[in-house]
């Protein structure tokens, strides 16, 4: 694939980055036709797309500098979606668009960045921390083992949200979901009683939008092409750190695809 052709492949996906970082799509188009020019003129050893980025994030501080970034923008969720960004360092909040919007690698991030892969996670931890102080909702747990359940809900209560249940079958889930109508959902596949968590889910869904994170020991059981595809999944034993991202990933995705 010739330079170019990289450089219009990606272009979408910089125009949604760079409206993310700076508050609205002019002046995230702004950036990326600047950055376009910029890596045409000069161009790169790096790979297209991390070249790319990191352009596009010089223009974009280059715009902080000058105070021209906002978090106004056109719809009631999408201005909640800016003020949620906004509490962020403006690094953070780029480390973690890049990881979380971008799926960029921990290592390519801070290639990006132009900063050590230590930088990045410490970058992400500070960010999903204020990003959870934000986004506080009423969390589901759906987990029969005692003392796994036990270190969810400090975890999640660790993050500033609130734990309406934890709940051990697939009868007691569907249940708890209609009566407390949670704004997250953490759910085990095998339950108590043999029954399914991924069950439990697919009943609860119809009824209640809500972001679901699987974290199972089996996630072969998830990959199987059956709705609903596992989005957010983390396989037991679990690290913490990683758990906490993918909350404040899970939740502040939920706010953009209302938008």
């Amino acid at each position: 694939m010739g330079t170019n052709e990289g450089l219009v492949g990606q272009v979408p996906y910089l125009r949604r980055f760079a409206r993310a970082c700076t508050g609205t799509q002019e002046l995230g188009d702004r950036c990326v036709i600047a950055a376009i020019e910029r890596m045409l003129a000069n161009p790169s050893d790096a790979p297209v797309r991390i070249a790319l980025y990191r352009n596009v994030l010089a223009e974009i501080d280059a715009l902080e500098t000058r105070g021209l970034t906002t978090t106004s923008s056109a719809s009631a969720t999408e201005d909640k979606v800016q003020r949620n960004l906004a509490v962020l360092t403006p690094v953070g909040r780029q480390a973690f668009l890049l990881v979380a919007m971008e799926e960029f690698s921990i290592e390519d991030t801070a290639r990006v960045l132009g900063v050590s892969e230590q930088d990045v996670d410490g970058l992400l931890e500070d960010a999903n921390q204020d990003l959870a102080a934000q986004i506080r909702t009423d969390v589901l747990i759906i987990e029969d083992e005692p003392l796994i359940a036990l270190d969810l809900q400090q975890l999640v209560q660790d993050l500033g949200h609130r734990v309406v249940r934890v709940v051990r079958t697939e009868r007691e889930a569907v249940a708890a979901a209609q009566a407390s109508r949670p704004g997250l959902i953490l759910a085990d596949i095998q339950l108590a009683d043999g029954s399914s968590g991924l069950d439990a889910v697919n009943e609860i869904l119809p009824h209640l939008s809500v972001p679901v994170i699987f974290v199972t020991a089996f996630p072969e059981k998830l990959l199987t092409g059956i709705k609903p595809e596992p989005t957010f999944l983390i396989r037991k034993p679990f690290r913490p750190d990683a758990l906490r991202a993918v909350i404040s990933q899970a939740l502040f995705f939920d706010i953009r695809r209302k938008v």
